[in-house]
């Protein structure tokens, strides 16, 4: 049986320890050798040598390296220097590219070493009788250890004996308040780890009182092992964006191939010189590639990393910006995500009134005498160094001294003017805490804890106002804290409960909560008018995430809530069946978020989660995009993720999600028009070649239009400002085509404009000078030209003149670079001759710019008849 469904007893009876004398040096070896050092194994990470060849994995690079491969071949064959040209630009492309996905990786996948360093370094342990500090790494279960507030736990383990104890488990379990623990305690077998109240967990801490333990499990067999275990085998997810480039490499890979045999095949029934054919097929398969599409689309993904952190997003993996913007689902953690992870006090009753306050900064004189009388009786101190709040000591009872300090009362100031002359310390039996202060030359005697026992001991106050509203601020998720007092004639000499905690006044009641952040609310209701639905998953209690849910509006009337229990008792099948009408999960293990995430995968959904703790990073792995918090969130979480929040502001998802809309837009466009003109390319050539037998353009030409003429206006289209209609359109479906709504057939169209507009510039100037690389030379112009033109045209469906025709100055100033480019090549005379290009008259320099022109004539008169969509 688990250790926390028996009685400490039986647990040391199992472990075969006493807990006077704790475990001989040579037993202690023993079950070192057999349970291993208790520290987390983590997977050998990858050198960079090994990332960087994972980055010719993709479709399109094996493309582009078969290119420079049968270029590097040609250029042998002919033996002339200046044929190198054309493999030493595609790898050039191919290595700048593998860099830039080998340094965005190299920061990755850090989750299981971030675990290992929460690990505390030493434990205080007895050994053959005598306690002793040892190494962390070198306990065994049956170790007996000695906690303190302040330390780390070292180890799973099960308490047998404990005073006043409190552990703050958040990482762990999500749940923001530590945790009362009592070694008497013996819960049910499958109760949820947020309840097992007689265990204490790796890498959680001691907030309060003082232990003494049996440690039960050590490295991969603790909690946090287990969670290190789910991290590790979690696969990685493909995003959407990669998964569409792959698919359309191979489309390409294809057409490429399926082009060149049929222009192979008619050429040798042509009779034709088989190398002539070979360059003419090369030709065509260089058109048909797009050269500039992976490393173009990688530095629009930069450009949006860029701009997303001036949005306080970081972004580990480059893929991570556009599937953060088809996500459909965020299932967001609760505490420090959705709220704020510092107890609030909100509310006050004053029992003699009644009356019942928010609390502000200038209540009445009878709640700042219960603010007086509550913060009197609290050990916590609120410090503030450079207007930054620092909390130290028990949640609940900062929160107390902090609504007293907004009221004018400082505790340092009231400890000063009201010293503590007694008191008896908080103790999870009693649920009380008592003090005696002398507060005007009386001796005072004040009790705060549960108000269920607190009303038991009082004799005067309202307890009926104390009873309806304990009722009304607990259904409101409060926790609750009741405050009494008495006056006594003498300072007893030695206080006991019985003496100081009877006879009491009822005073009233404070109430607090982990609030929500103030632009977390906005931000779920721009999600929702986005398409996308917020879930809730804690590892707080069902009543209080419900509560924080309906108010951020995440929980809807037709929304359930449901505990992590009752998740337990679904099949996959019933899970996946109603997992879209739960919008909150309470009391939750690192396991059941992983479902909930796969469930919601199951259904089609892009699935992000966001989260900070340690029990998050499994989910946050195992979802198509996860978004740590920086500032509250562990290290552990920041590993797990592809995105992370510097600010820890969940409104900071909305902004990243508008980016990353805006930036899967754009590539939109920059695909459109590389696709448009590669389309163009591949009909000049395989249409010249059925009817003439002669290529219009050389495959050096076309690699310097792909590769130099349009990455500039493509990098440029990438950074377009993005649409401020964007958060008002429903998320794109998974399986939806990247040419989705008409873009297929738009770019099959311009595709087939390019190439009608080329041929007419190659016709004339061959037929009309009787040389074709005069013919060539038009060809190139009008090719080139035309592109750049173009690129304007792709900026958006609407007219150029609505949008205005120079407001991109990234894109004027690509156009203009490139248009030097062209000059460059066509102009100086010893590089177009490099070129195959040849000097033409005035007046077919004009033809040329008139016919690369007619792109723009066409595509504003179909924007003005809405033929385009969006």
């Amino acid at each position: 049986m688990a250790p926390h469904s028996l009685n400490y007893s039986q647990v040391l009876d199992q472990l075969q320890v006493r807990p006077e004398t704790g475990l001989d040096s040579a037993e202690a070896s023993k079950r070192l050798a057999k349970y291993g050092v208790n520290k987390l194994k983590a997977k050998k990470n990858k050198t960079s040598l090994q990332r960087f060849f994972e980055q010719f994995k993709d479709v399109m690079i094996l493309i582009l390296i078969l290119a420079a491969v049968i270029s590097f071949a040609i250029a042998c064959h002919e033996g002339e220097p200046e044929g190198f040209f054309e493999p030493a630009l595609i790898l050039l492309i191919v290595v700048i590219n593998a860099t830039i996905g080998v340094i965005q990786e190299s920061k990755a996948e850090k989750a299981l070493e971030a675990l290992q360093n929460l690990s505390a370094p030493h434990a205080r342990v007895i050994r053959d009788g005598k306690e002793t500090v040892i190494e962390a790494a070198h306990l065994v279960p049956g170790d007996i250890i000695s906690l303190e507030a302040g330390d780390y736990v070292p180890a799973d383990a099960r308490i047998i004996l404990s005073a006043s104890l409190q552990s703050q488990e958040s990482a762990l379990t999500g749940e923001s308040v530590p945790v009362e623990k009592d070694a008497a305690a013996v819960v049910a077998e499958n109760a949820p780890l947020g309840d097992r109240v007689n265990m204490l967990y790796s890498g959680c801490s001691i907030t309060y009182g003082h232990a003494k333990a049996v440690v039960t499990a050590t490295g991969t067999d603790t909690e946090m092992g287990k969670i290190a275990h789910l991290l590790d085998s979690a696969i990685d997810t493909q995003t959407p964006l990669q998964h569409k480039l792959a698919q359309l490499g191979k489309y390409l890979g294809f057409m490429a191939l399926a082009a060149c045999a049929i222009i192979f095949v008619i050429g040798i029934m042509d009779g034709m010189n088989a190398m002539e054919i070979f360059m003419i097929a090369v030709s065509l398969a260089v058109s048909a590639i797009p050269e500039g599409l992976p490393a173009i689309v990688t530095v629009v993904l930069a450009i949006g990393v860029q701009r997303m952190v001036k949005k306080n997003v970081i972004i580990k993996t480059l893929p991570a910006v556009e599937t953060l913007g088809s996500a459909t689902v965020i299932c967001s953690d609760k505490t420090g995500t959705l709220t704020q992870n510092k107890m609030t006090l909100v509310k006050a009753l004053d029992a003699e009134t009644p009356v019942l306050e928010d609390i502000s900064e200038d209540n009445s004189p009878a709640i700042k005498k219960l603010l007086q009388y509550a913060a009197l009786c609290c050990d916590g101190t609120v410090e503030f160094e450079n207007g930054r709040e620092h909390h130290i000591g028990d949640p609940t009872e900062t929160s107390i001294v902090l609504a007293a300090r907004k009221n004018g009362m400082p505790k340092d100031e009231l400890n000063r003017l009201y010293p503590r002359l007694a008191e008896l310390p908080f103790d999870s039996d009693r649920k009380l805490m008592t003090t005696v202060n002398h507060i005007d030359g009386k001796y005072i005697v004040i009790v705060k804890g549960a108000f269920d026992v607190l009303a038991d001991r009082c004799i005067k106050g309202n307890l009926e106002a104390g009873r309806k509203y304990a009722r009304e601020l607990s259904r409101q998720a409060l926790r609750l804290l009741a405050v009494a007092y008495k006056e006594i004639a003498t300072l007893p000499p030695t206080p006991t409960t019985e003496e100081l905690e009877s006879g009491l006044t009822f005073m009233g009641l404070v109430g607090m909560i982990d609030p929500p952040r103030p632009e977390a609310r906005d931000a779920v209701a721009v999600c929702r008018q986005a398409g996308i639905k917020p879930v809730m998953i804690t590892g707080d209690h069902v009543a209080t995430a419900s509560a924080i849910a309906k108010d951020l509006g995440i929980l809807l009337d037709e929304d359930d809530a449901i505990t992590g229990r009752k998740l337990a008792m679904m099949s996959e099948a019933e899970l996946n069946e109603r997992v879209r009408n739960i919008a909150v999960y309470a009391r939750v293990s690192p396991e059941d978020k992983i479902r909930i995430v796969r469930a919601w995968q199951h259904q089609g959904e892009i699935v992000s989660m966001t989260g900070d703790g340690v029990n998050d990073a499994p989910a946050l792995k195992a979802a198509d995009i996860g978004c740590a918090m920086g500032i509250t969130g562990t290290d552990v979480a920041k590993g797990a993720s592809d995105i992370i929040l510097t600010d820890d502001n969940f409104a900071s998802i909305v902004d990243a999600v508008r980016e990353g809309r805006g930036i899967y837009d754009n590539i939109r466009k920059v695909v459109g028009f590389l696709l448009g003109t590669n389309i163009g390319e591949v009909l000049t050539v395989f249409i010249a070649m059925l009817f003439w037998r002669e290529s219009p353009l050389l495959a050096i030409q076309l690699l310097w239009i792909n590769l130099i003429t349009d990455s500039l206006p493509a990098i440029a289209l990438g950074m377009e400002a993005v649409e401020r209609d964007v958060m008002t359109r429903k998320p794109r479906p998974r399986g939806e085509s990247i040419f989705a709504h008409g873009l297929g057939i738009r770019i099959v169209m311009l595709g087939t404009m390019f190439a009608a507009l080329t041929l007419t510039g190659f016709l004339i100037g061959w037929k009309s000078t009787g040389n074709i690389v005069a013919g060539r030379t038009m060809a190139f112009l009008v090719l080139a030209l035309s592109q750049v033109i173009h690129s304007f045209n792709m900026r958006s469906n609407h007219s150029l003149f609505k949008t205005g025709i120079f407001s991109n100055r990234y894109l004027n100033w690509a156009a203009g670079i490139s248009v030097a480019l062209i000059g460059f090549i066509v102009f100086i005379p010893a590089v177009a001759t490099a070129f195959g290009l040849t000097q033409l008259s005035n007046n077919m320099y004009l033809l040329a710019l008139g016919l690369a022109m007619a792109p723009v004539v066409v595509l504003e008169m179909s924007k003005a008849f809405g033929l385009l969509k969006k």
